[in-house]
């Protein structure tokens, strides 16, 4: 680890210190490490389990299958949501076998054992035929804490994890402004991958490899160091800032004629980009102030509870441990890899679209191209390598996630050796550490 101050910029009230722990290939491969996450690590966290535009009237379920786990989220009658393990306390048949259904009762298929809503026990085959009596009223589904943020359900295993708007914090009071409640998913992707899940979240933790990995983002998202504003919060969560609509300053984009597709984005705003050229930087002001005036004439009426930085720039927010919201005033991805049941070189890598709702808009431009605003427009599980696209960015950054899982099994691989923008990272490993191999 380095840690010599470098250029990188870390905010003043949210740069907390990292103790430089070696990172070693043990945790991406190791089936001890993997059980050991699924002990200590997984029941002590929130995980984000669907939107609740699916639950929109009692009795509508949604799964969420979670490594060896299965949680169903259900609406009830009174309104609120609740959640249980997915498996029958008969003999542990899972119940809810779809990702969506709607239904009166929950019924077994095994032997038609039958649950109300709320997990009690209603109607079971013989209910004389038991020694303590009649178990219908008496057992229960086991129920999760569950709660919702945003457009969000939320499920917990733990009962002493902090409240979800606390743990989810300072997230909930940064995003208020975008207002995020209606939004609507419009792609929900997922693949199965061979690397552990922790690989995509180093990822997500640094933009080190947007040079490399995503060169075409250099012509309207700054990422030069100084211009980054990285954040550590007491949470264990973390962020990054990138101005948008800016073309990078580790190449001088500022003194030339106005990039792709930054020309293309100030046209589209009102603005002449040959106007700014040889002064491209300007434009992302200039972008500010036409927003201001003419989004809400075009129905964005979000833009008027947004900062000047939220209305052009990309905030990336980082939930430990599997979970990345990356904001942008017109779109919100949701990105998240999950442990793979047995094996801990594998993983499930999911990325999710939501759009603000706009009236008169009938489709939206999304990482896999022109899609119909509405909820699930594209839904589909693939192979990561089948050839279908989980977003060309999202493709990018799943590119090199095989290729590292092979040379952690390398003999000659020591452990980490990360430059001070990789903080972020190092900070998460003992964070993971912390959890995992404590008493």
């Amino acid at each position: 680890m380095n840690i010599q101050k470098k250029v990188s910029r870390y905010s003043e009230e949210f740069d907390l210190p990292v103790r430089g722990d070696v990172i070693t290939a043990e945790r991406y491969i190791s089936k001890e490490w993997m059980d050991r996450e699924n002990e200590r690590l997984w029941p002590k966290v929130w995980h984000l389990g669907g939107m609740i535009a699916e639950l929109e009237e009692a009795g509508d379920i949604i799964r969420h299958n979670f490594g060896k786990e299965s949680v169903i989220m259900v609406r009830q009658e009174d309104g609120s949501i609740r959640a249980f393990y997915n498996s029958c306390p008969h003999r542990g048949n899972r119940l809810v076998l779809g990702d969506v259904t709607s239904v009166p009762r929950i019924v077994c298929g095994y032997h038609n054992w039958t649950f109300d809503l709320d997990g009690t026990l209603a109607h079971v085959q013989d209910p004389d035929d038991f020694a303590d009596g009649n178990p219908c009223g008496k057992l229960h589904l086991s129920e999760l804490r569950c709660d919702t943020w945003g457009p969000f359900v939320f499920w917990c295993m733990d009962d002493d994890v902090a409240p979800l708007h606390e743990w989810l914090s300072p997230f909930p009071e940064r995003l208020a402004g975008y207002g995020l409640d209606n939004w609507v998913r419009v792609l929900n992707l997922s693949a199965d991958c061979e690397f552990n899940w922790k690989i995509i979240r180093d990822n997500f933790n640094e933009s080190y490899h947007l040079p490399t990995i995503h060169p075409e983002l250099s012509t309207f998202i700054n990422d030069g160091l100084p211009d980054t504003l990285f954040e550590m919060y007491p949470s264990g969560h973390n962020a990054m800032w990138m101005k948008g609509h800016q073309a990078t300053t580790r190449t001088d984009y500022h003194t030339t004629e106005v990039p792709a597709p930054l020309d293309e984005i100030a046209t589209a705003w009102g603005i002449d980009p040959t106007e700014y050229n040889g002064r491209t930087g300007d434009l992302r002001a200039a972008i500010i102030e036409a927003k201001r005036r003419l989004g809400p004439e075009r129905g964005y009426t979000n833009y008027n509870n947004m900062t000047d930085q939220q209305l052009v720039d990309y905030y990336h927010c980082t939930l430990f441990p599997n979970l990345t919201l990356t904001m942008s005033p017109e779109q919100l991805q949701v990105l998240r890899t999950e442990p793979h049941p047995t094996d801990p070189e594998k993983c499930v890598f999911q990325h999710w679209c939501l759009y603000p709702p706009v009236e008169g808009m009938k489709e939206v431009v999304t990482p896999i191209g022109n899609v119909p605003l509405e909820h699930d427009a594209v839904h589909r599980h693939s192979v990561y390598g089948d050839g279908v696209s989980l977003g060309f960015v999202a493709d990018q950054d799943l590119s090199i996630g095989t290729t590292q899982q092979q040379g952690l099994n390398s003999r000659g691989f020591k452990g980490f050796h990360l430059p001070e923008q990789e903080k972020r990272v190092q900070r998460f490993h003992e964070l993971l550490k912390d959890m995992v191999e404590g008493e």
